[in-house]
């Protein structure tokens, strides 16, 4: 048994033969043609040959038709910034420049590339009759954001209702999402809100309980599975994500597995992730992908567990990596084989934390996966770059993307273990949470007073 059958079951929480595996290819299938991101998410036909060739090399059982965060905000004004290895990353918010709420409105199958990805999932589900395509949504939460900025976490305190004025908005809009996919033809809905995972439990009940609960359920009245994908460091929330009441909770290597596992069991819920996307997929060997596939293998089980990424998978990462994966879930003398070698044991050196703050200038790193596409990480820059410019260059801030060798030295080296993560002189400060610019000013002010 294989494709919507096989993850049927894993959502029914029942025993599988195997682990179901869905490889969440995004721009990654552009890089298979050596198209950039702009041109294949631009065009239908491009995205129905670059998941068709996807399918073909990594024959997973379940594939997402885009991987595009910004699809549904671009409809609502938000302007995009481009790039070819990248899903595009919003640059402005309409909500903070005089547009008002009343003003926006639902956009429709048939506008922007909302039209374009709906055509590509028509074709590919003539195409693949028995593979489960997943139609992805951008969260409540994170397209609120995507439309008023990180202005959104000071009106939770001081204008709360408008922050549900606004998320009963995004709601509707993850609602006709829904209806547009499931008329195209997909067999589950993915809600991707990484955003929420810069809230705590309280703020979550407070503002996201509410609409995400009322969009999996109109998920569920759709006949369709649904799937609640989160990033970062969001362990916290991943209780008050289950009472959201999803069919299954996806997430990635920021979140250990084990934890989740026994969360979402307890809570009748299937689960899902959590491979690594550069340290394993993107800059490993095909070995190491087989290890720490097997180790979530492992990990997850039989019940209820789907392989996955914890996110999109980069557009450079080699196809030798993912037909690794591919190759291990059904070959079980492999799987034995890796069992008995000893995992590589990487024994990274530490920076000296002294020497490396010992500049007169206060040197702030932020560790991101890549801000040009994981929305948290674009987010902390942001608010890292804000509260630097007052100092002029007394500061200097840097972007420690961990899709580079580099980033992956100054992470280990710095002891960081979440994505994103801020640091002052060398000292961890703010991790995964994205703090107010304000707070982060004051503290390179009082840094800068040490110097």
């Amino acid at each position: 048994m294989r494709g919507k059958e096989l993850l049927k079951q894993a959502f029914a929480l029942q025993e599988t033969a195997r682990v179901p595996w869905v490889p969440f290819v995004g721009v990654h299938a552009g890089s298979l043609m050596g198209v950039s991101s702009k041109e294949y998410l631009k065009s239908a036909d491009l995205i129905v040959e670059g998941v068709s060739k996807a399918i073909e090399l990594y024959n997973p059982d379940g594939i997402p038709i885009v991987f595009d965060l910004q699809l549904e905000a671009e409809c609502l004004d938000c302007q995009l910034v481009w790039a070819d290895e990248n899903p595009p990353a919003v640059n402005s918010h309409p909500l903070m420049e005089g547009i008002a709420l009343e003003d926006l409105k639902i956009p429709l199958a048939s506008e922007g590339r909302i039209a374009v990805t709906m055509e590509a999932t028509r074709q590919l589900r003539e195409k693949y009759p028995d593979l489960a395509l997943y139609g992805l949504i951008t969260g409540p939460f994170t397209l609120g954001l995507h439309l008023l900025g990180t202005e959104i976490f000071m009106k939770m305190f001081i204008d709360e209702e408008y922050v549900h004025q606004l998320m009963e908005f995004c709601t509707k809009v993850c609602n006709a999402m829904t209806d547009y996919y499931k008329e195209a033809g997909c067999d589950v809905v993915a809600v991707v809100d990484p955003m929420t995972s810069q809230i705590g439990p309280e703020q979550f009940e407070q503002f996201v309980t509410k609409y995400c609960t009322d969009v999996f359920a109109h998920i569920k009245e759709q006949s369709l599975y649904s799937s609640f994908f989160v990033c970062g460091q969001a362990q916290h929330n991943i209780e008050v994500m289950c009472g959201c009441k999803p069919d299954n909770i996806s997430i990635d290597e920021n979140i250990p597995l084990e934890l989740v596992k026994d969360i979402c069991l307890k809570n009748e819920t299937s689960f899902g992730g959590n491979l690594l996307l550069t340290m394993a997929l993107l800059l490993g060997t095909p070995e190491d992908c087989e290890r720490n596939a097997l180790d979530c293998m492992d990990i997850g089980g039989t019940k209820g567990f789907i392989l996955a990424p914890g996110c999109d998978i980069a557009y450079a990462t080699p196809k030798e990596n993912l037909l690794a994966v591919t190759n291990l879930i059904t070959d079980t003398y492999r799987q034995d084989v890796i069992r008995a070698l000893d995992a590589k044991v990487s024994n990274a050196e530490l920076i000296d934390k002294a020497s490396y703050g010992s500049s007169p200038k206060v040197l702030v790193d932020i560790i991101t996966l890549d801000s040009g596409s994981c929305a948290p990480c674009q987010y902390m820059v942001e608010a890292a770059q804000r509260a630097c410019e007052p100092f002029g260059d007394r500061v200097v801030w840097n972007e420690r993307s961990v899709k580079t060798p580099e980033g992956i030295e100054f992470m280990m080296g710095i002891g960081a273990r979440n994505i994103p993560t801020l640091c002052i002189d060398g000292e961890i400060k703010f991790i995964s949470t994205i703090p107010p610019v304000s707070e982060i000013k004051n503290t390179i002010e009082e840094r800068l007073n040490l110097k």
